[in-house]
């Protein structure tokens, strides 16, 4: 392949072409051939990686796909491209060329701008494309070698949902409006959708695989009056995936709420619904649905909920060892409150359900009133807050307290009375969790003086406070070594961190592995505040947070930030991510 371009790629020239470059030998090309037909219709480079060779000077380096792609990319002269669907605007790229035409030559248009056309290839060698598409597109068409096996995937993917998003909006057309779905639900019809109508389908089926597939905790669907818009939450950071023509938007709505058994006919007031479907892994996973009405119409937001999140061990969850140690002393009290505390999104949810599933056994009654149910689990007896009859945190609580519970977990304190009635439960006998709105754990004990609850009984009662958060941990593919400037570090743990400046820590880079953002995955902090004798003497009520601060620094807590700066320093996220995330240290 060296002495002359090949009209073609195939298994033959491309084993000699490995064997010229060291990178296999005679004997494994040999072996490869007994079991491996030479005019196989599969990918060359699909063979070769399914064979799991090794390098021929290297043993310990395997020849994966994407390395043999990378290998071939440079060879060929062409740019490698790792293909990101979500950098793709499958609405645009699916209309310059035919799925027909894009499967038989198996190229894949990624990118479209003002003059140019990039357009994925598996064969390098393979022009005669170039030819024809020039002169029919009009622009400059820029070929770039990407993974067969993506390639092949993406074009059934993009394609599929392209074609269901082109016919509802035709249908559309035709009807006037895209309301069908609603006329079966009222005629009791459901699950009797006609072939049109599974082009709806066909479109939500996608947009939950593909969110499980990005790692997604959140989708939204935004109606806007010339598209609506869906928006994946990935990481803590929204990213727009796709947008779909106002006239489909409401039978895609309707399409969900269906699945979430919510009312399709009330669009004038905000309803939840829940979703049970399987991820592409046959995992069962919950999304819980929440609809609010909008200039343009209904907006959906989808809460992925994985149930595999609750059988993690708290180092699993971002606790150091000596965190761990202090939560299990709280948790495993017989009797009083545990509060959790952080913004929305923190990860409070996950710590408070992954706690009370270690604590059930079938020794206890674990009963829980949350507003709503976030997660469905077969080990807690649970409640939902229902306001359209009265039915709130405190009402919901003095119930509980008639089932002879043993652990009760409250979704949040919001108001004096349901403050109280939680002191009175941990007073009788039981082990209260619930959560509050704080930025740190100290300022839980101020919230609790500010809504009236008095000194003695807060006391008595509250065993301590964690608060949280979550930050991003740093790819692990790009990340690379920075320094830090000692008045920055200085500045960021407010000189509380025995510790001198590090040398260097790490920063985000971006690869295609994190879609450039040099973060995959969060990570929690954690600040634990024990309610001691120290910090019993200070909780009165002229309590203020920085006095209760000082004490809680003395009996051994923590603060948000130094944990940060102490993740920092390992490497696992950056001094950035905790910067922008954890609330500024105090003066002492």
């Amino acid at each position: 392949m060296n002495a002359s371009v090949p009209l073609r790629l195939s298994l033959r020239n491309t084993l000699d072409a490995l064997v010229a470059d060291g990178w296999l030998n005679a004997k494994q090309v040999a072996n490869l051939l007994t079991k491996v037909p030479e005019l196989t219709p599969l990918h060359p480079l699909t063979v070769i990686a399914d064979a799991d060779l090794s390098h021929a000077t290297e043993p310990q380096r395997k020849l994966t796909l994407e390395t043999l792609v990378q290998w071939l990319a440079q060879r060929s002269g062409l740019p490698y491209l790792r293909i990101d669907p979500l950098g793709i605007e499958v609405s645009k790229v699916t209309t310059l060329i035919s799925y027909a035409y894009a499967a038989r030559l198996k190229i894949l248009p990624v990118k479209v701008t003002a003059g140019e056309v990039t357009v994925a290839v598996a064969d390098p060698y393979a022009r005669e494309w170039l030819q024809e598409l020039t002169p029919r597109l009009k622009q400059k068409i820029t070929a770039v070698l990407a993974n067969p096996r993506d390639i092949e995937r993406y074009l059934v993917e993009f394609y599929a949902l392209a074609r269901s998003v082109k016919a509802s909006a035709s249908q559309s057309g035709r009807s006037g409006s895209l309301q069908n779905l609603e006329q079966l639900t009222e005629l009791g019809k459901l699950g009797k959708l006609s072939a049109d109508d599974q082009h709806i389908v066909g479109i939500v089926d996608w947009l939950l695989q593909y969110a499980f597939d990005q790692r997604a905790s959140d989708i939204h669907l935004e109606p806007r009056r010339e598209q609506g818009n869906v928006r994946f939450r990935i990481d803590g950071v929204l990213h727009e995936v796709y947008q779909v023509p106002a006239s489909v938007m409401p039978a895609v709505t309707s399409r969900l709420k269906i699945m979430g058994r919510m009312d399709l006919a009330e669009k004038r007031k905000p309803q939840d619904g829940r979703i049970k479907i399987r991820s592409p892994e046959g995992r069962e996973v919950e999304l819980r649905v929440s609809s609010l009405p909008t200039a343009f119409g209904e907006k959906l937001v989808l809460r992925i909920f994985d149930p595999e999140v609750l059988v993690k061990d708290f180092s699993a969850l971002g606790f150091a060892p000596e965190e761990q140690a202090r939560w299990r002393g709280l948790i495993e009290a017989p009797h009083g409150i545990v509060l959790v505390t952080g913004p929305t999104g923190s990860g409070k949810t996950t710590t408070l359900y992954s706690t009370l599933k270690l604590l059930a056994t079938s020794e206890v009654n674990i009963c829980t009133i949350e507003d709503p149910i976030e997660m469905v689990e077969p080990a807690f007896n649970q409640m939902q807050v229902q306001t359209n009859i009265n039915l709130g945190f405190a009402d919901g609580l003095r119930a509980l307290l008639r089932q002879d519970p043993d652990i009760i977990m409250v979704g949040e304190i919001r108001d004096l009375d349901t403050a109280e009635n939680a002191i009175q439960a941990a007073l009788t006998g039981h082990l209260v969790f619930s959560t509050l709105h704080t930025n740190d754990a100290p300022s839980a004990i101020v919230r609790l003086l500010d809504l009236g609850v008095p000194p003695y009984l807060i006391k008595a009662t509250v065993l301590g406070v964690m608060a949280q958060r979550l930050v991003r941990k740093l790819c692990p593919h790009c990340k690379r070594p920075a320094t830090v400037d000692p008045v920055d570090w200085q500045r960021l743990t407010g000189g509380l961190l025995p510790l001198p400046a590090p040398g260097q820590v790490q920063e985000p880079v971006g690869c295609l592995e994190c879609r450039e953002t040099g973060y995959l995955g969060r990570v929690g902090l954690y600040e634990i505040l024990t309610v001691d004798d120290l910090l019993r003497a200070a909780i009165d009520t002229a309590a203020d947070r920085l006095a209760l601060h000082r004490k809680a620094r003395a009996s051994g807590m923590v603060p948000l930030r130094l944990a940060g700066a102490r993740m920092a320093v390992t490497g696992l996220t950056s001094l950035a991510d905790v910067a922008a995330l954890t609330p500024e240290m105090e003066a002492s």
